[in-house]
């Protein structure tokens, strides 16, 4: 898996959108400046062609041209995407994997952007990180700043472990850290895209879906055989959207079905991983090995 070039104080992030419209230009707004304080200078593509879509940001075509504008882009030394929604489905079947191996970089995101992170691991053999988009970091606890920052100039964490972590089953287990959104991870399965789960550190978080939803979609894995296959099982947020209370109850149900549906491959799950589409998304490294200590509820990163 190769690791991009480190980004530092000074260097260009090029900002793109592969997904959804923008909603809240304010946090858009917000979310630059937080890059701004960072010490990174930023670039958006001025030819991305506007229209009047319900739920994307452009045509395919235009969304697809920005992207491997921003990455052949020698002044742009990492890609956010701006939001997440729908979309990168529509345009992957379309992504050049040799222009991007060619031109290592960092991307980032989560949400949608589980489709291009997994798929430029699998397809271009490059390392993406699993974190903020730019309109959800002005809004992003300072934690998961850091990691980010961190990771881009290049000082992986050696560990990452959390309060909030709890082992809903316990064991060690190395493997590929893979995975993000829950919906999308699921509309992949049964496409050239869907991602590898084999000897893989599973990550899945989602937001706005009921239980019956996330049973739904868990059971769909399990029942590829996919689930059988994984070394351990990270999870991040399942909010409701609706409140604290059906946060917690939403997060103790899914709990609950993960472990039914892995009792035979008997892994370690984990509850509680900082990440998902609340305040609290630490960055962490696609694609790259790490191993789960359930005694020290520590993720460490090869």
């Amino acid at each position: 898996m190769i690791k991009p070039p480190t980004v530092n104080k000074g260097d260009c992030i090029g900002l793109f959108s592969p997904s959804g419209p923008v909603r809240d230009q304010g946090k858009v707004e917000a979310g630059i400046h937080v890059l701004h304080t960072m010490g990174f200078r930023t670039k958006k593509q001025k030819c991305l062609k506007q229209h009047d879509h319900e739920y994307l940001a452009a045509d395919d075509q235009s969304r697809l041209d920005e992207f491997h504008a921003m990455w052949t882009d020698h002044e742009v030394k990492a890609l956010m995407a701006i939001r997440g929604g729908y979309g990168c489905m529509r345009i992957v079947d379309r992504v050049n994997f040799n222009l991007i191996r060619q031109y290592p970089k960092h991307i980032i995101g989560f949400s949608d952007i589980t489709i291009f992170l997994n798929t430029i691991n699998s397809h271009a053999d490059i390392m993406t990180i699993h974190g903020p988009v730019v309109s959800s970091l002005s809004e992003t606890d300072r934690k998961s700043i850091e990691t980010l920052q961190s990771i881009l100039a290049g000082n992986i964490p050696r560990s990452m472990s959390a309060d909030t972590l709890t082992v809903l089953r316990s064991g060690r287990a190395r493997g590929t850290l893979r995975g993000g959104n829950l919906t999308t991870l699921v509309h992949l399965q049964g496409t050239p895209w869907k991602v590898p789960l084999h000897n893989t550190i599973l990550l899945l978080e989602d937001t706005g879906e009921p239980m019956y939803r996330v049973d739904r979609m868990l059971t769909q894995l399990y029942q590829t055989g996919m689930l059988k296959n994984v070394s351990g099982i990270l999870l991040g947020t399942f909010d409701s959207g609706k409140g604290a209370d059906e946060d917690e109850a939403l997060q103790e149900k899914t709990w609950g079905r993960v472990l039914e549906l892995t009792e035979d491959a008997n892994c370690p799950v984990w509850g509680g991983f900082p990440s998902g589409h609340r305040q609290v998304n630490h960055a962490v490294p696609l694609g790259g090995e790490a191993t789960m200590d359930s005694e020290t509820k520590t993720l460490f990163f090869s």
